[in-house]
């Protein structure tokens, strides 16, 4: 699409090797370099900027951090659209032990630990019930789509421009 993508897990995983996941130490690092980078994003010449990230729609510091995030953008003029993918969770399972996974993520290379973490999620409403926080919001069921066809149809409804 020529639009970078920020994947969540660009600033997680170099401070694992540090500090614990969900520690002061952890949160104040991945919160700062992703917040740095937004703001760099937001100021510079880049066509946009695709970020992913999970969220959990009880926990006010989610809607916090994605609310900041929104007026980052919206205060040099920039369009946010939110983009909600869901699964089953079997669908979830599966993909959390593909290859391409495991190579973006090192953390999930050690497969209980990452597996016992995604079903830990499961305690969380981490689907919006119609209240995204954001005008601008698409919902998208990808459990039996592939990558690729989700892919086309954000870009069609978003109506961003393929490079």
């Amino acid at each position: 699409m020529g639009i970078p993508v920020f994947h969540n897990h660009l600033s997680i995983e170099p401070v694992l090797r540090f500090f614990e996941f969900g520690t002061l130490p952890f949160r104040r690092l991945v919160d700062g370099f992703r917040q740095t980078l937004i703001d760099e994003i937001a100021r510079s010449d880049l066509p946009g900027v695709i970020f992913t990230f999970v969220r959990s729609f009880g926990h006010e510091g989610d809607r916090e951090f994605l609310s900041d995030l929104c007026s980052t953008f919206e205060e040099v003029g920039a369009d946010v659209t939110f983009v909600e993918l869901r699964a089953s969770l079997e669908e979830r399972r599966r993909r959390n032990r593909t290859e391409q996974r495991l190579a973006e993520k090192s953390s999930k290379r050690n497969r209980e630990r990452s597996e016992e973490n995604l079903l830990n999620l499961e305690q969380y409403r981490m689907q919006s019930d119609g209240d995204f926080l954001i005008k601008t919001h698409i919902l998208f069921d990808n459990t039996e789509r592939r990558s690729a066809q989700v892919a086309s149809d954000i870009v069609q409804r978003v109506g961003i421009a393929m490079h």
